[in-house]
């Protein structure tokens, strides 16, 4: 079955699903120069989510945090649709609190082999960053620990030597701090390892590299969250943040502004958000429950093109 919330979709999207991708720089200063240089860049994703069950299960509830949502910033969704195996799965919406779209997938009986094919196509127009009201730079829910990014004396000591008279600075400064501190490497920690252990341990992935900068730029009182999302030429889903500073543009308002401390690096048109949240907690990409004795396993496969440049 195929769905989308609230708008029909064409089908089979054969303009959008066939187009060929553009050929961009293979290095990636210059991809970055290209992508910027353009007015419009449009972009496709597909992803194909496959899960085997070695015995019997049933009552799936299943969620994907995989499409982008419908305006980010100077980033707007243009199509989408979600496309699930079983025929008899029913697929239902919800929102977010941070404004995305998760779609939940339920299946009475579970098929040995269950299949999810997502795809999106989005558009990035300019360098608007995400607006939000005043309330959220002192709102607690971006500025209160979470399970996986509570602070312990030493990332508290490290926010307070790194806090700066400006968020954004203070913000850089926590991103470049962690990126020098935390060597990427796979393996070593898992999507729920706290912050304090990624650090202690000083190895992992983007997903620890982005919970150690929320957590010393909350600690530093600086409202930050975890942004899920494709960094185009990286093989899985990447993740970074957002911190939240005043709009210098508007009276009253914030603006969110996204950095990815794994590369040390403000975020630019080769990132495409999907879902933002507290931390990875609140934006898996994929999670669920089910009853019975078999067990699943998942195969994942994605590739994120560059189908217009304007």
């Amino acid at each position: 079955m195929r769905g989308a919330p609230g708008s029909a979709v064409d089908d089979p999207l054969a303009e959008l699903t066939g187009a060929p991708a553009v050929v961009l720089a293979t290095d990636p200063a210059a991809r970055a120069a290209q992508l910027g240089a353009a007015g419009r860049v449009t972009y496709r994703i597909s992803q194909r989510f496959a899960y085997s069950y070695d015995g019997p299960a049933h009552d799936l509830v299943h969620r994907l945090a995989v499409i982008p949502p419908a305006r980010h910033g100077d980033q707007s969704r243009k199509a989408y649709w979600i496309d699930i195996s079983d025929p008899t799965a029913v697929l239902t919406w919800e929102r977010t609190p941070d404004g995305g779209v998760v779609a939940v997938a339920r299946v009475a009986r579970v098929p040995s082999r269950l299949e999810f094919a997502v795809f999106a196509v989005v558009e990035r127009d300019g360098a608007e960053p995400p607006r939000l009201p005043a309330s959220a730079l002192t709102g607690r829910r971006l500025l209160n620990p979470t399970a996986l990014t509570r602070s312990d004396a030493r990332i508290r000591a490290v926010a307070s030597s790194l806090c700066a008279g400006d968020p954004l600075t203070t913000a850089r400064r926590c991103a470049s701090w962690v990126h020098g501190r935390i060597a990427y490497t796979g393996g070593v920690t898992g999507v729920l390892t706290p912050a304090a252990e990624a650090l202690a341990g000083g190895r992992g992935v983007c997903q620890d590299h982005a919970h150690v900068t929320l957590a010393l730029c909350r600690a530093a009182g600086v409202p930050s969250r975890y942004v899920s999302g494709h960094l185009l030429g990286d093989g899985g889903t990447h993740a970074w943040v957002e911190v939240i500073v005043p709009d210098p543009s508007a009276d009253g308002t914030a603006r969110a502004v996204a950095i990815d401390p794994c590369h040390d690096r403000l975020a630019d048109r080769r990132y495409l958000t999907v879902a933002v949240g507290r931390d990875y907690a609140d934006v898996a990409p994929t999670s669920g429950v089910y009853s019975g004795p078999g067990r699943g396993s998942l195969t994942a496969t994605k590739q994120v093109d560059v189908i217009g440049l304007g």
